[in-house]
């Protein structure tokens, strides 16, 4: 059973390669917000909508003082095909091998097709300057879902 975060637990640091294979850390973003959101994999469908759906909504969440951060475990090369593909105008960090995604709690048995599997639990999270966790958003839907986030946040729905 993966543990939970929950408001006010401390956001893990890590430090993962972004899809120009640079090391992005939490700990340096210490001061800011930061929004990382886990998704299954790049290209496919739903993970292609909730990422368009930040870079839509990247431009106030910036202004508000966030950072958004996408985290799967695809290598930065398909990184960086997606960021490309799509236009995303935001760091996409590569967990081949799913530490983050544990450290969270955004891996662990879901059902998938009527099938219990161990994967990705698409999960978002909003990190205080503080480095404490201000919101923890599990099992979320792809499409809707930053509609959420951006009302969680203050902004309202876009």
């Amino acid at each position: 059973m993966t543990t939970r975060l929950e408001t006010g637990s401390p956001a893990p640091d890590f430090t993962l390669a972004d899809q120009d294979g640079r090391d992005v850390s939490l700990s340096a973003l210490r001061g800011g917000r930061v929004i990382l959101f886990f998704y299954p994999e790049a290209m496919t469908p739903g993970c292609t909508t909730e990422a368009c759906d930040f870079r839509d909504s990247l431009a106030p969440l910036q202004a508000a003082g966030y950072t958004v951060l996408g985290i799967s475990r695809d290598e930065p090369e398909k990184l960086r095909r997606f960021r490309e593909r799509d236009g995303l105008t935001y760091d996409l960090l590569s967990d081949p091998d799913h530490a983050v995604h544990e450290a969270y709690g955004a891996w662990g048995e879901k059902t998938n097709y009527g099938k219990t599997v161990v994967g990705v639990l698409r999960s978002t999270f909003v990190v205080g300057p503080d480095g404490t966790v201000e919101h923890a958003l599990y099992n979320v839907k792809a499409t809707g879902h930053v509609a959420r986030v951006r009302a969680l946040v203050g902004l309202g729905a876009a």
